[in-house]
């Protein structure tokens, strides 16, 4: 299930030739430096709503609209008709397709969007992949860096893969979900359709249409009347 086409609809990106030769689908993270490097060709196309930072190496397609406050340093690649949101953050190495949205406040670097992929509020997306359509919620965040040395593991059947990547966040399947507040921990991968419940503190392989909830009880006691 780590293939590209095993996760990803390479269809829905301009950008499918950066899997060429990748075996597993993480390994495409470590090449999207060098693809920025031969095929972007700077160019801005989009609307503006108030002021926003753009560096030199950025593209940006038409009827893209960036909100106050966005800053992009650069390289990178920005489709058609996506909304860019107030105070956007996106660093190094940055490629988002078409009918995408990055939210308020929301953070990426070194990541890959496909088309119609949403980050949409207050969002941290590093060495990651959000393929079609895949949706996070508010306050989701991926965290893309062990607390230990080493490099980040992969572990399905029993079977424990070795990513070559010390920095290696999620990757989220299309149509894959997080709730709000979830967090991903490095080198998780959901499957096509998959969905993170709400609060839910994830680490792992989640297959395709499955579903992980947070099972912890919600006690409701009676509320006491104040003293006076």
């Amino acid at each position: 299930m780590f293939k590209p086409a095993d996760l990803f609809d390479l269809s829905q990106t301009e950008h499918a030739a950066i899997f060429d030769g990748c075996e597993h689908a993480w390994s495409a993270l470590k090449k999207i430096e060098a693809y920025l490097t031969t095929r972007l060709q700077p160019a801005l196309h989009h609307k503006c709503e108030g002021t926003a930072h753009i560096g030199k190496n950025v593209f940006i397609g038409e009827g893209t609209v960036l909100e106050d406050g966005v800053m992009i340093k650069g390289p990178a690649i920005i489709g058609r008709h996506c909304q860019i949101r107030h105070n956007a953050y996106l660093r190094e190495n940055v490629i988002i397709g078409d009918n995408c949205v990055v939210g308020n406040a929301s953070e990426l670097k070194n990541a890959l969007l496909f088309n119609g992929a949403q980050a949409p509020h207050f969002n941290y997306i590093g060495d990651s992949i959000l393929g079609y359509k895949a949706h996070i919620g508010a306050g989701v965040k991926i965290s893309n860096v062990k607390l230990m040395p080493g490099n980040v593991l992969v572990t399905v059947d029993g079977v424990t893969l070795d990513t070559g990547l010390r920095k290696f966040g999620a990757l989220l399947g299309d149509g894959a979900e997080a709730g709000c507040n979830a967090v991903l921990n490095p080198g998780s991968i959901l499957g096509r359709g998959a969905i993170i419940y709400p609060n839910v503190f994830w680490r792992g392989v989640l297959p395709a249409h499955h579903i992980a909830k947070n099972q912890a009880e919600i006690e409701v006691v009676a509320k006491r009347p104040r003293e006076s």
